[in-house]
């Protein structure tokens, strides 16, 4: 298996209820972590309402201690030691949302 550093999740434009987003994210993270060939996850929200963001932001912070690090878009910039490390962990030196300062991703550093 090829190693992704980055795995980008779109959740946010795809037409899917909050519920049904959510099991797409908690598939996705369990995949990613039983195969340990991802080092973070992307996840698109989308702007909109902003209920899926804290929707998806909540159930991060429940699963305390199962990641690295949680990343919210708007703290992703060059001045936040997390987002720094967990680029340079996922070899991603290219993210056009690097200090975009966007509150509709969220980045999951996975352990």
């Amino acid at each position: 298996m090829q190693q992704q550093y980055l795995k980008v999740l779109d959740i946010g434009h795809s037409g899917k209820s909050p519920d049904e987003a959510m099991m797409i994210l908690e598939t996705t993270v369990s995949q990613c972590s039983f195969e340990n060939r991802v080092k973070a996850i992307k996840v698109i929200t989308g702007h909109g309402s902003g209920k899926l963001r804290n929707i998806v932001r909540a159930w991060c912070n429940d699963q305390e201690g199962r990641f690295n690090k949680v990343i919210y878009g708007e703290d992703y910039d060059m001045f936040n030691k997390d987002a720094v490390n967990m680029r340079s962990d996922c070899n991603q030196p290219l993210d056009n949302d690097f200090g975009r300062k966007n509150a509709a991703i969220t980045y999951i550093w996975l352990r």
